[in-house]
């Protein structure tokens, strides 16, 4: 071999060298440069927004439950179009996500923007359970009537929109909490009612309830409870 082809060889391979090094970084470079103009509740919509259901399906007027704009301390029930599934467990997905995300205004949302709805099943008897982020129960306004703002506008807006279910249970990161915020008690599992009345929002009756977070299992006790109480 002759001294300059080995001096080629040389050069080349200390060129390979040299570009696997900066490789790393300079991928990390363009990612930065390529993201640096979204902000981080975007990036979040980005990922939320895209729809369960296929592209191709027809919009549906679903009927969401938000803070009013007339009296912020009560809900109000306001239509809009959206993609939903015709299956149950995606339909509910879809409209939680919209429930955090879509509110018409900041100020009418009741579930705080930065919390996640991590999973959520339904079964048979159309027991429902819906586990969200620890950011559900750390961002909620603590106060009786804050934390029962987030699971009527949950319940009422599952309740005019899916009618197979019939009582929804809240965990939060997959484990049972004793309370939403600090007081709303989460122990037993809410009625959900459907339809809805627009005119007449009643609050929801909390059943003594046992769940199985590994495979999403509530078992209700037979007992009736008092409305609002939690309390059999």
């Amino acid at each position: 071999m002759s001294r300059a082809l080995k001096i080629t060889i040389t050069i080349l391979a200390a060129m390979v060298l040299a570009g696997l090094v900066t490789l790393p970084s300079l991928r990390k470079a363009l990612q930065a440069l390529s993201g640096s103009s979204r902000t981080p509740e975007q990036a979040r919509r980005e990922v939320m927004d895209v729809p369960v259901s296929t592209p191709a399906g027809p919009l549906v007027e679903a009927q969401m439950f938000w803070l009013s704009t007339a009296t912020p301390a009560s809900l109000e029930p306001v239509k809009i179009e959206l993609p939903l599934s015709q299956d149950s467990v995606d339909r509910s997905r879809q409209l939680i996500n919209a429930l955090i995300m879509k509110a018409p205004a900041p100020e009418q949302r009741t579930l705080p923007i930065d919390c996640t709805l991590l999973a959520f099943y339904l079964r048979p008897d159309g027991i429902a359970v819906a586990d969200f982020s620890d950011a559900l129960s750390s961002n909620t306004p603590s106060g009786i009537l804050s934390e029962q703002r987030v699971v009527d506008s949950l319940t009422q807006t599952l309740g005019a929109n899916v009618p197979q279910i019939r009582q929804l249970k809240i965990l939060i990161h997959g484990q049972e909490a004793e309370t939403l915020a600090g007081h709303l008690d989460l122990s037993g599992a809410f009625r959900v009612a459907s339809p809805v009345s627009a005119d007449a929002v009643t609050p929801p009756v909390i059943t003594p309830a046992t769940v199985d977070t590994s495979k999403g299992q509530v078992k209700v006790a037979e007992s009736a409870a008092t409305p609002g109480t939690g309390k059999p």
